[in-house]
C-alpha cells in the first residue's frame, strides 16, 4: 500500500509543509495546472476564484477508486474511516 498527499500548492510549499509535519509519506504538487486535482473533481469554483478541496482517495492498485472522503480544510481529518476501508480492501 502506498500513501501519497498532493496539493495545488507550488513545490516549494509543499517541502516546507511535509518538513514541517515530519510526514512518512511523499507530497506531490499539482501546481500550477491542477490537473489530477481538477480530473478528481477536487476544484470548487467560488465568486472570485477556484479553489481545491480536501478530498482523500482510496485507489487500489489497478487504479479502481474504492472510496473517497471529502474533509473540511479548516479541521483535521479523521484518518480511522480511510485506514478502516484499506484494510477491508487488502483483507487485514
Amino acid at each position: 500500500m502506498q500513501i501519497l498527499g498532493i496539493s495545488s500548492n507550488n513545490p516549494f510549499s509543499q517541502k516546507t509543509f511535509a518538513d514541517s509535519l515530519k510526514l512518512p509519506y511523499p507530497l506531490l504538487s499539482d501546481f500550477p495546472h491542477l490537473k489530477v486535482i481538477r480530473s478528481y473533481g477536487g476544484l470548487t469554483p467560488t465568486w472570485s476564484m477556484t479553489t481545491a478541496q480536501r478530498w482523500f482517495f482510496l485507489i487500489d492498485k489497478r487504479g479502481i477508486v474504492r472510496g473517497h472522503w471529502r474533509g473540511e480544510m479548516s479541521e483535521v481529518f479523521p484518518t480511522g474511516p480511510i485506514l478502516d476501508a484499506a484494510r477491508a480492501l487488502e483483507g487485514k
